[in-house]
């Protein structure tokens, strides 16, 4: 059973969810927001935290970031599957005792990422940077971005991508601990819902109907790795 945990209503799962319905593994979508957290994972195999607005120094205005967080302690201490996404892989960050605060700008639309020389080492990021029809590995490959705040890499852990913006797109922590700054997760359904009266809407949507059915599968294969076993 994995642990879907929502930062905020509209953000998430999208593919995940998709992915999960496909191959009928079991999962359960907690809206942290409204206080629904599992009081426990004894019973989960994997928790993934999805993103949000708000930062994570903000604890004090949202308070089920701390929860959250010592969720994610949890996950780690029971040895658990973990993927951040965005606000997820900042939480995670912070968990990790790592510095998370606001960038110098805001990272938006397709952008491309680059894997580091341990990125192009890690299985998942490799199933992440193959694509799908021609089964080549691309070192650097467009993914969505929606992001101002940034972190440092936490101690111990193995940074595996950048972006032209900022160098901490993608880490992970011992061999089942992954943090995505970007979202593998956009779907056009949640595209149109957050974008739905931004400027960049035409242009994200326009780029959207090009990358997507690509990008699905590069998120799909990056799920299946993830989940494997």
């Amino acid at each position: 059973m994995i642990a879907i945990v929502k930062n905020v209503k509209s953000e998430g799962p999208g593919s995940i969810e998709n992915f999960l319905k496909k191959n009928k593994l079991l999962y359960k979508v907690f809206e942290a927001e409204d206080g629904i957290i599992p009081s426990t994972l004894e019973d989960y195999t994997g928790l993934i935290i999805m993103g949000g607005p708000m930062g994570v120094y903000e604890m004090d205005i949202y308070p089920h970031l701390k929860i959250v967080s010592r969720l994610i302690r949890e996950a780690i201490n029971r040895d658990l599957k973990v993927l951040g996404i965005c606000l997820g892989s900042q939480l995670i960050a912070h968990t990790l005792g790592a510095k998370v605060y606001q960038g110098h700008v805001e990272e938006i639309g397709w952008q491309d990422i680059e894997l580091t020389g341990d990125g192009l080492r890690d299985p998942l990021m490799i199933a992440l940077a193959k694509h799908p029809s021609v089964g080549d590995v691309w070192k650097k490959f467009r993914v969505f971005h929606w992001h101002w705040d940034t972190f440092d890499l936490p101690y111990g852990c193995t940074h595996l991508a950048k972006s032209e913006l900022y160098e901490n797109q993608a880490f992970k922590y011992g061999e089942k601990v992954y943090a995505l700054q970007f979202h593998i997760e956009v779907t056009r359904a949640l595209l149109i819902n957050w974008f739905n009266s931004h400027s960049l809407r035409s242009q994200i949507l326009n780029e959207a109907e090009k990358i997507i059915p690509e990008y699905s599968q590069r998120a799909e294969n990056f799920y299946s790795a993830f989940l494997e076993n």
